[in-house]
């Protein structure tokens, strides 16, 4: 039985949750406890804190985990990056008030800076050769300016909207983060079985993220054209219609050029473009 360490509440929870449940991992979280096994596949989750996921996995209590970029750096435990897995992206940023002319990341010589990840941030000032006072302090860090306990904060930003309801502004971008599966380094060969079924799964999922499925009617006249703007992953299946002159084009498209292709197969003659979504994909 594999065991995998997760988030127990938060975005990071609700994203690794429905990432499981699009790899086929059933679970019962109707009575949620520490620990939940699957119905369906040799795994255990373990339900933890976010900032306790990298320690719990480099000790061996959990063989894998789910955990932000941003505390897997910031914990520096002895644990291995198995894969990126794409979501719960984010940011690790400093930022002062608006009122502040920022004329460089020198403006923080001397100053204090409240954050919940001081070795992120103790790094990326020695680098740059700037002396600050870092104050460590847990949840909402972005009201420590504004109560006259910091002069500015370095902390996770998604959208931005927090800073800007606090009066604060963006100044310097540290670290890109987002949600990253890690591992023991010394699992099973027995787990490292489960492990490959699972990764096989996750891989199936992710390449069929922005991916749709894409059916039409196309003139024969005009194939080779047609054919010429699909960039699927291979050639499309073209299939004969009853009707004389016509046939079935079938493909993947991917979300980003989506509009702009169809618009080019309308221009070339396509019909009955019918467009289906893709749970998974083997590549």
């Amino acid at each position: 039985m594999l065991r995998i360490a997760v988030q127990s509440k938060g975005r990071l929870y609700d994203e690794t949750m429905s990432f499981l449940a699009e790899s086929d991992i059933k679970l019962n979280l109707m009575k949620r406890t520490l620990l939940v096994q699957s119905s369906n596949f040799p795994l255990e989750v373990l339900f933890l804190r976010d900032d306790d996921i990298p320690q719990t996995v480099a000790s061996g209590v959990a063989d894998i985990g789910i955990v932000g970029e941003n505390e897997f750096r910031e914990r520096e435990e002895d644990a291995d990056i198995v894969k990126r897995l794409g979501f719960s992206k984010c940011r690790l940023s400093l930022a002062v008030p608006k009122s502040v002319d920022y004329p460089g990341v020198q403006w923080f010589e001397g100053k204090k800076i409240a954050t919940s990840y001081p070795v992120i941030l103790r790094k990326f000032l020695t680098e740059k050769g700037v002396h600050a006072d870092i104050h460590v302090i847990t949840g909402s860090v972005e009201i420590s300016p504004g109560i006259g306990l910091a002069d500015a904060i370095f902390d996770i930003v998604s959208s931005g909207s927090t800073l800007v309801s606090n009066h604060l502004k963006e100044v310097e971008v540290v670290m890109q983060s987002e949600a990253l599966l890690i591992g023991n380094r010394h699992i099973s060969e027995e787990k490292q079985a489960v492990l490959a079924e699972l990764l096989f799964r996750i891989d199936a999922v992710r390449a069929a993220e922005d991916k749709k499925y894409v059916l039409m009617n196309a003139p024969k006249d005009h194939l080779e054209e047609i054919i010429a703007v699909l960039p699927g992953i291979k050639s499309p299946t073209v299939m004969p219609l009853a009707e004389e002159g016509w046939c079935s084009v079938h493909t993947v498209l991917d979300q980003k050029r989506f509009w702009e292709i169809i618009g080019k197969l309308k221009e070339l003659g396509a019909q009955g473009i019918l467009v289906i979504p893709i749970e998974k994909m083997i590549v």
